[in-house]
């Protein structure tokens, strides 16, 4: 028997070996950036609108590119 499957589980902690799949990795490293739930929630909704923002900017700009969007020279 493995002497790991005799630790308590902590919840509190996520285990160094465990890693989420590649689409799931910008999320987890928000929320594991934010020590606080909330601030991590919040991180991770704000990122999520700042991509859904930019694409609605970038509508239309097939072949000017992203530096004639007022989004981008907002932000920038």
């Amino acid at each position: 028997m493995d002497a790991e499957n005799f630790i308590p589980a902590n919840p509190l902690v996520t285990p160094k070996h465990i890693q989420p799949e590649w689409y799931f990795l910008f999320a987890y490293a928000i929320l594991r950036a934010i020590p606080h739930k909330l601030g991590g929630v919040l991180g991770l909704l704000f990122a999520v609108l700042y991509l859904f923002f930019f694409s609605l900017g970038a509508k239309g700009l097939l072949f000017r590119g992203m530096s004639f969007s007022p989004l981008s020279r907002l932000v920038f």
